[in-house]
């Protein structure tokens, strides 16, 4: 049964972490390499989309110990665990849709996402990048690491399984529902230079997920 995004990660708090770092491949590698992209200047103000209990927080702290993180979120079970993993940072944490939050304009050094946006179309990111990039410095930049459909065939072929699934079970709203429709890497990056970002580059990949780096 397909449940609401919110309540697919509050159900699955407490076995979070270990899921993620041992059960999803190269996790080990991809969450430090993220961190690493990320800007490195003292004090600088970071936007985590999706941040859950900020696994990417983990390493990133380490190297820049006084970023000031605002980290959005569905799960406010994830937030409190995120909290209490780092409770001497400047962390700010909302609960709720990155879709729906206002980010600001001319706000943030640098925004993140890893693993978190991989259950939307492309319409959708694009008013969500839209937001980010008006969200981001001159010289800001986003980093994304996400799992990636390898064709348009297997994008299509998830995308319609979601379909197929809301109508047997009779869901008609327009909530978000846990399934995963990633895109292509070639449709992320369309999507990503129709929000206004000028450059977008593959950094690294490990199997289906990589990581990108989009520049305002």
């Amino acid at each position: 049964m397909l449940e609401k995004m919110s309540d697919f990660f509050e159900n699955r708090l407490l076995s979070y972490d270990e899921h993620m770092m041992k059960n999803i491949e190269s996790a080990d590698e991809f969450y430090p390499f993220t961190a690493k992209q990320l800007p490195m200047m003292a004090g600088c103000r970071i936007l985590d989309l999706g941040c859950g209990t900020g696994l990417e927080l983990e390493e990133y702290y380490l190297r820049n110990p006084s970023a000031k993180i605002t980290g959005i979120d569905l799960s406010q079970g994830m937030l409190s665990a995120l909290k209490k993993k780092f409770p001497d940072k400047e962390i700010n944490l909302i609960l709720g849709s990155y879709f729906d939050i206002p980010f600001g304009v001319n706000v943030f050094d640098g925004a993140v996402s890893v693993e978190s946006l991989h259950h939307f179309t492309k319409e959708e990111k694009i008013s969500l990048y839209a937001k980010l990039h008006r969200a981001l410095k001159k010289s800001g930049y986003f980093i994304l690491t996400d799992y990636f459909s390898l064709s348009d065939e297997e994008e299509q072929l998830h995308r319609r399984s979601l379909l197929a699934l809301k109508a047997e079970q009779g869901i008609c709203d327009d909530a978000f529902y846990h399934y995963d429709t990633p895109l292509t890497v070639k449709h992320e990056m369309e999507a990503l230079f129709e929000a206004g970002f000028s450059s977008v580059a593959v950094l690294s990949q490990w199997g289906a997920t990589y990581t990108l780096k989009a520049n305002r």
